[in-house]
């Protein structure tokens, strides 16, 4: 049963259903099956896109009485692959298409690299599918598998392709269930078994799997659960899950209430930790950056995740974060305010958190700085220079300006005169601040009132509306200038924030720029707090590990301060005095200059001891190969030599001619053997001599098969003319195919011959030498380019496993490289990469093929 469309009809989108498991064998495909089947029954048309049985006899059986779309065959360097016909489905129009391993990469010819695309393309058409994927091949888990497992997966799908599936259900399965599956023959071939349970499929690997498996299910299912209650607008907290949020000021209590808020989430399974700082939204806090970097340090270290939010009313950006992540609890600490500072200011952010909280569970922690807190400044501090000038000016001021408006008196009436004195009261806040501006409004009302407001030369008012006036003018010069204070306290702090930010972001650039962060940052210290010095202590030794100065000498030291900078480290700066918001940034300048350290002294350790691994390596390798692999040959000739030599047995003219090429051959190996140890070693040394010239490919090719010992070898190029000259030393270009060529071979599948391929692309010429070997697991790839290495290879006479790691220190040392890779359908792809002698099309990726 097809369905048509009529032309213009607006398509639906396809519905996806996945399939998701923990490891290959838990039986996704037979799931995907047995719903086919009951949708089959019910009526829908239903079709197999793809379908991967692996040998398995159940999902095969499974497979009988579905509608099987035909595969498409697919020819890729010299092989044929089977690929789902994806234009055969969408000519099919089915209600519903079984498409498995949706992380699968196509063959290249196809419209799509991978086959989620395929899978959107149906989708899009409004084709429903079902499909299958592994937790390993989400694109989020794939290092995290790799370290769990060892194994990389090279074939991924992004994660938010399979989130946005209509239904998702995991294929779950005890680790002890699927092994036993395995021993039964389930899952793998027989030959199979005992290597899959040894490595991958062990009890470990198999549980921490399902673990990602559950938790990634888990996460998707949270999703869907909060997008719910935005589309209902539901603000109630479910409690689903314990999440724990703790609200961080900056404060000396902030560990003790992490540590804290991190037992309370432990408590249950799953429980999770959020810390979460409040800013005020014109970006001025008096939290300390380096007490809320270590705190963020503690909360990321006990598994939590940290978080900033920007609002002015603190209670309700904190509940509001925490309604947001569904979160059933809320801890704060204790005030630190003292009774009488809590009497004067009212309730805290504590308490009206509490009030607001509803049904959120708020816990208050108490730690030893409760109620240590000092009364609230009534205004600005300020040096004791500005100070006595406001108070100064808060006297004189209205003084004068009551002798000038004296002079005036009968021009100006007493509504201006009122407010020539505001004016000069304002003058006074923004010159000593509210204090002083509260001293000018005192003298300025009772200077008004016995010069200007009648009968004058009296503190006696006459009329009412004086005295209403007097007041108002008191209240209004009070209060503005409390508000000219407050903003110019506010713009200082702004400043100073905004210079902050800018200089630990620099900070921060100048440790990430690498090898020269130490002089950098010693540089920016002294200049972002205007020193004459700053030099850095090494504290046991006293030696001088650094050292920045304003002219390019030491100054005379007019205040020194020492700052510590980790355990071993002192930081030296001479000059101006530093004021305690200075010091508050210098701790954040101090604990990257520790990194700094840190990092120099590693690289520095490190740099010290590769040489000697390096060196430790080579001999060792060199003293197994002398004695296992040169000693073969060595003998061989020897005994030949001795044999032809011996006075005792006359050798019939065939016999000596055998013992002759034994010899021969045997010599031949010596001589190439130390050859190539003779070239490794110059190019350890960095003392090989490149002649580089633009050459032809296929010419050296060609000389490098004369080369070989096996001048009939099955070597089949492709075409390598195509491609542009490369830039390379000839005789090493050819020893390096020769070496390649000769390991294709060895190991190649009997019958099948070595493909030479070639492409050409962004100024770079890849040559890939193919074979259907047994190919070389992952884990070993690096391995196979080590001296003296022959990874499964126990015979000794094929020399000492120098030809790869010869051949690719030769391709680096001529600007190329040597890489491995699969090849499609089983076997090795030496991938060789070398400079083209002339500037390539950008856009010119063809493969010579």
């Amino acid at each position: 049963m097809s369905r048509d469309l009529t032309p213009g009809t607006a398509v639906r989108r396809g519905q996806l259903r996945v399939y998701l498991g923990s490891a290959p064998g838990v039986g996704k495909t037979y799931r995907m099956l047995d719903e086919a089947r009951r949708r089959r029954d019910r009526g829908a048309d239903v079709v197999v896109g793809f379908i991967e049985c692996h040998g398995r006899r159940h999902t095969e059986n499974m497979l009988q009485g579905l509608d099987l779309v035909p595969r498409l065959t697919r020819s890729y360097r010299g092989t044929d692959f089977q690929e789902m016909d994806l234009d055969a489905i969408l000519d099919r129009r089915p209600q519903l298409a079984l498409v498995d391993e949706l992380a699968h990469t196509n063959i290249p010819g196809g419209r799509h690299a991978k086959r989620w695309q395929d899978v959107e393309e149906l989708l899009a058409a409004g084709i429903d599918v079902i499909t299958t994927v592994n937790v390993q091949h989400l694109e989020s888990l794939n290092d995290v598998v790799q370290k769990i497992t060892g194994i990389p997966q090279r074939e991924t799908v992004p994660d938010e392709v399979v989130r946005r599936a209509d239904q998702i259900e995991l294929v779950d399965m005890a680790p002890q269930a699927l092994r036993r599956r395995m021993a039964h023959g389930n899952v793998y071939k027989a030959e199979k078994v005992d290597a899959a349970l040894s490595n991958y499929f062990r009890v470990g690997n198999l549980t921490a799997l399902r673990e990602l498996a559950l938790l990634w299910v888990a996460g998707r299912v949270d999703e869907g659960l909060r997008d719910y209650r935005a589309t209902h607008n539901i603000d109630r907290v479910w409690e689903t899950r314990e999440r724990v949020v703790v609200a961080l000021t900056g404060g000396p209590e902030g560990e003790t209430i992490i540590r804290r808020a991190a037992r309370i989430a432990d408590r249950t399974a799953g429980g999770e930790l959020l810390a979460v700082h409040v800013t005020r939204s014109d970006g001025l806090s008096g939290a300390s950056p380096g007490a809320l970097a270590e705190q963020r340090q503690l909360v990321e270290t006990l598994g939590g995740s940290y978080h900033v939010v920007v609002g002015d009313d603190v209670p309700s950006s904190l509940l509001a974060f925490a309604r947001a992540h569904d979160a059933t609890q809320l801890v704060l600490g204790t005030s630190r305010r003292g009774r009488l500072n809590r009497f004067l200011t009212g309730p805290g952010n504590g308490q009206t958190t509490v009030d607001l909280s509803e049904d959120i569970d708020v816990h208050m922690v108490t730690h030893e700085f409760t109620g240590r807190g000092r009364l609230p400044s009534l205004g600005r501090r300020h040096s004791r220079r500005r100070a006595a000038a406001g108070f100064s000016t808060g006297l004189l001021l209205p003084v004068l300006l009551t002798v000038i408006l004296s002079q005036l008196t009968g021009s100006l009436n007493l509504t201006t005169v009122a407010l020539i004195f505001q004016l000069g009261v304002v003058a006074v806040a923004l010159l000593g601040g509210a204090t002083s501006a509260l001293l000018a409004s005192l003298v300025a009302s009772l200077l008004l009132n016995y010069y200007f407001i009648p009968p004058v030369h009296t503190f006696t008012i006459a009329e009412p509306n004086n005295a209403i006036a007097l007041v108002v003018f008191a209240a209004v010069a009070l209060t503005v200038s409390t508000v000219v204070d407050r903003a110019t306290r506010l713009t200082a702090r702004a400043a100073r924030a905004t210079a902050e930010a800018e200089t630990l972001s620099t900070l921060a650039g100048s440790v990430l720029r690498g090898a020269d962060a130490l002089p950098a940052l010693l540089e920016k210290t002294r200049t972002a707090f205007a020193l004459d010095s700053v030099a850095l202590l090494d504290r046991r030794s006293g030696e001088t590990l650094g050292r920045n100065d304003s002219d390019g000498a030491p100054a005379p030291a007019r205040t020194v301060t020492e700052v510590p900078v980790g355990p071993e480290a002192l930081l030296i700066l001479a000059g101006r005095r530093l004021p305690a918001a200075d010091q508050r940034v210098l701790t954040a300048f101090a604990a990257h200059i520790a990194a700094a350290l840190e990092r120099d002294r590693l690289a520095t350790v490190a740099a010290e001891i590769e040489p000697i691994k390096a060196a430790d390596r080579m001999r060792t390798a060199l003293l197994a190969a002398v004695s296992h692999d040169l000693r073969t040959p060595l003998a061989a000739a020897l005994a030949a030599v001795g044999s032809l030599r011996s006075a005792e047995v006359e050798f019939a003219p065939e016999d000596q001619a055998e013992l002759l090429d034994m010899a021969d051959e045997s010599l031949v190996k010596l001589t190439r053997l130390v050859d190539n140890l003779l070239d490794m070693s110059r190019l350890q040394a960095g003392v090989l001599t490149l002649h580089l010239e633009s050459t032809p490919l296929d010419e050296v090719l060609r000389r490098a098969m004369d080369s070989l010992a096996r001048p009939d070898a099955p070597v089949q190029p492709l075409d390598l003319d195509t491609v542009p000259p490369v830039l390379a030393d000839v005789p090493l270009l050819e020893r390096v195919l020769a070496n390649v060529i000769t390991n294709a071979l060895r190991y190649n599948a009997p019958g099948a011959p070595v493909l030479v391929a070639a492409s050409h692309h962004r100024g770079r010429v890849e040559v890939r030498v193919v074979d259907r070997g047994p190919g070389i697991p992952f884990a070993d790839r690096d391995r196979v380019f080590l001296p003296f290495q022959r990874l499964g290879d126990n015979d000794n006479t094929t020399g000492v496993g120098l030809g790869l790691a010869l051949s690719r220190g030769l391709a680096e040392a001529m600007g190329g490289s040597l890489e491995v890779e699969d090849t499609p359908g089983g076997g090795t792809t030496m991938l060789l990469t070398l400079p083209a002698s002339r500037a390539a099309d950008p856009t010119d990726g063809g493969v010579a093929a």
